[in-house]
This record gives C-alpha cells, structure tokens and sequence, in this order.
C-alpha cells in the first residue's frame, strides 16, 4: 500500500496516541488486545501506524477508550455557506389559522 508522507504520519500520529492512552489506563498490549478482540501483532500494527488495520478494529478501539464521537468526525459533511444562505432566503410556510365554521 502506498500513502503520502502526510498520512503515513497521521497513522502513526494516531497509533502513538493510541499506545499513550493504553499506557495512561496501565494496560499491558496483550491486554488491551483481547479487550478490543485481536491478537497481539493486530494491536502492534494498530500502535505503529499499519495501514492495513481494518477500521473497524479502530472503531471498537474508540467505543473501549470512550472515544467513539471521534469516529463522527472522520469524513464529517462539510458547511456549504451558500446553501445555508439560500435556504435564509426561503420564506417559511404558515398554516391558515384555524376558523370556527358553524
């Protein structure tokens, strides 16, 4: 797999704060590994940056940490300004109030 200087950074960015937490908590590898549910050399690839850890081992990494909300910010929709001005420009529709027809 080939990645850009600045993800393979990120990744491992990601996995040095990964081992910190592990080691914040006072777990060992091989406990924080069955707790997430891979084997050891999983969890070494997680903490060194491997890009082909699988995502999902990420997310569960994350629900463990009490981190999960993190995982929403991965590829969050972006503002439109335009569309939130055009939709200020809309006028908003108003039910008839209600008569008394006797």
């Amino acid at each position: 797999m080939i990645l850009s200087g600045q993800t393979d950074d990120r990744l491992k960015s990601l996995g040095a704060r990964l081992r910190a937490e592990r080691l914040r908590r006072n777990e060992t590898q091989q406990v924080f590994a069955s707790r997430i549910g891979v084997s050891i050399p999983s969890y070494y690839k997680m903490e060194h940056g491997d890009p082909s850890v699988p995502i999902g081992q990420w997310a569960v990494a994350l629900d463990i940490l009490g981190r999960v909300e993190d995982f929403d910010h991965l590829l969050a929709p972006t503002e439109d300004l335009f569309a939130k001005y055009e939709q200020l420009k809309v006028p908003k529709r108003q039910r008839a109030s209600r008569k008394d027809h006797k």
